[in-house]
């Protein structure tokens, strides 16, 4: 008899072939026949971070990788790898504590602060353009996360599944906004999106181990250059191209294709 498709996280909660057990604040919390379940499991389904090291570190298999969950929301962490596999990335510097009394010895306004990790759907990411701002982001972020400004009006989200490019799109920005983010009123774009941005891109996810992820890429002189990337990314872009994208993964999980 096969083994049930178990998932912790309820991505896959709506499609019967996967038992969703649901994240629980303490193991203990799950009724016997859950904990039996993740003990027998040799592959669970969206672990989540409260999960994902723990069973990997069991042997078992997980789904999103557990490198996904690593590097998830941290600027940081995904600026070094991207050094480190001499990835094209914008000029970016981080800045401890009485570091940032430096910035602008190796930065010129305007540039680009960010909050290192924890943010999302461009929350946390502004725009510098004189000392009183860089002050202001100061006050609230340390380390200090800088990069240049490359001075764009869109960029190209890629989605990478399995190590292979599903969909990629332009983000326009709003007027008034220099970030693209759809969530906050980026328009979506499906046409001439560079080739060698979604190649740049599914380079990364293969080089990283990222099997599920939306990787961001700014297009600057010709020239394609990682942002950052997102494992839990806006299905709404997807949603417009027509491609439900828990749908997709269901039906390549159950086919054995991821």
């Amino acid at each position: 008899m096969a083994q049930p498709l178990v998932a912790i996280g309820v991505r896959l909660a709506r499609f019967p072939e996967f038992t969703t057990l649901g994240l629980r604040p303490n193991l203990e919390d799950y009724p016997p026949e859950h904990l039996e379940l993740i003990q027998n499991a040799r592959r669970i389904f969206y672990p989540t971070d409260a999960f994902a090291l723990q069973l990997s570190a069991m042997g078992k298999g997980i789904y999103p990788s557990l490198e996904c969950h690593l590097l998830e929301g941290d600027k940081i962490k995904q600026t070094t790898l991207f050094n480190l596999l001499g990835l094209d990335h914008p000029r970016t510097r981080v800045f401890y504590g009485k570091q940032a009394q430096a910035i602008t010895d190796y930065f010129s306004f305007p540039f680009v602060a960010k909050k290192a990790r924890g943010s999302a759907l461009g929350k946390g990411v502004y725009l510098v353009r004189n000392q009183a701002e860089l002050n202001a982001y100061l006050l609230d972020n340390s380390p200090a996360y800088i990069q240049e400004y490359l001075p764009i009006k869109r960029d190209i989200r890629v989605i990478v599944l399995g190590f292979e490019p599903l969909l990629a799109y332009w983000r326009w920005s709003q007027p008034e906004d220099f970030r693209t983010n759809v969530a906050r009123g980026g328009q979506v774009d499906f046409e001439g999106v560079p080739d060698s941005a979604v190649e740049l891109a599914v380079e990364a996810a293969r080089s990283a181990n990222l099997n599920e992820v939306g990787v961001d890429v700014a297009f600057w002189q010709g020239k394609p250059y990682l942002l950052e990337f997102n494992v839990k990314f806006g299905h709404h872009g997807p949603g417009l191209a027509g491609i439900d994208i828990p749908g997709v993964i269901a039906q390549r999980i159950i086919a054995g294709e991821l």
